[in-house]
């Protein structure tokens, strides 16, 4: 089946990002911000933005960037068709933007002076994760970006976070994990799995990396049950034997 509904969201994507371009620079911050999987957001119980998040980005993505998710939504939903494609990015994209903000809510709760006393100094932006653009993943705004001079907590809480980059991971992770060849998948898995991991140890690094990270590993996930699923031989319900119930015992004739 040759796959439409990849084009279809990237294209859409993009043409979005370009409309966005056009608006004024203040306008297009808080259309970002307002669907952005941020901590204000989802604490205020705005969870539509989980879904929202996905379809803006801060910038038309660049070409190679573009090319890649189109070719790995494609691959998924010439494999898979196009539901399964869209549920696995969808847990990707989901599962990753929920258990960082539960990461980034239990961080701020253990921050929290008692009561009377100052403010915790501001930390600065590079070292928290609310800085510059992550050069790794332009599908997905960098944390903070639009947020000119804005350090600490809050500018995490008010953080610009939006694209497809969690569930890109994720779908590249459930490709790699079904791959057929045994030697191939580890070698692709584990790869993607080391790739993922070293932004999280560098100094600079970013929520938004912990959260690369996690949509892979999810996606691997759902690629080794996805594999164990269709490894698994079918028609062995309790007729399916070769006992009486089967037409070989006392009662067959």
């Amino acid at each position: 089946m040759v796959p439409w509904a990849a084009p279809l969201y990237v294209g859409a994507v993009q043409l979005g990002a370009y409309a966005a371009a056009r608006l004024p620079g203040h306008r297009r911050t808080e259309l970002l911000r307002t669907h952005s999987t941020n901590v204000d957001n989802l604490r205020a119980g705005r969870w539509q933005t989980l879904v929202t998040s996905a379809a803006f980005v801060e910038e038309p993505l660049p070409l190679a960037y573009g090319a890649g998710l189109l070719a790995a939504l494609g691959a998924a939903e010439w494999r898979w068709g196009a539901r399964r494609t869209a549920a696995v990015f969808a847990a990707g994209h989901v599962g990753a933007s929920v258990l960082v903000y539960a990461a980034l809510r239990a961080r701020t709760a253990g921050r929290t002076p008692p009561a009377g006393a100052g403010a915790p100094p501001a930390r600065p932006v590079a070292a928290t994760g609310e800085g510059a653009r992550d050069a790794d993943a332009p599908g997905r705004t960098a944390p903070g970006e639009g947020t000119p001079g804005a350090t600490g907590p809050d500018a995490t809480a008010r953080a610009i976070d939006v694209g497809a980059s969690y569930g890109f991971n994720a779908t590249v992770g459930a490709l790699a994990a079904t791959v057929p060849h045994r030697g191939a998948r580890t070698a692709a898995t584990a790869g993607l799995l080391a790739l993922a991991i070293r932004p999280v140890l560098r100094r600079g690094r970013t929520f938004t990396d912990a959260g690369h990270l996690v949509a892979l590993a999810l996606g691997v996930a759902m690629g080794a049950g996805m594999r164990a699923g269709a490894g698994r031989p079918a028609g062995r319900g309790r007729g399916a034997g070769t006992g009486r119930r089967a037409g070989t015992g006392r009662c067959a004739a």
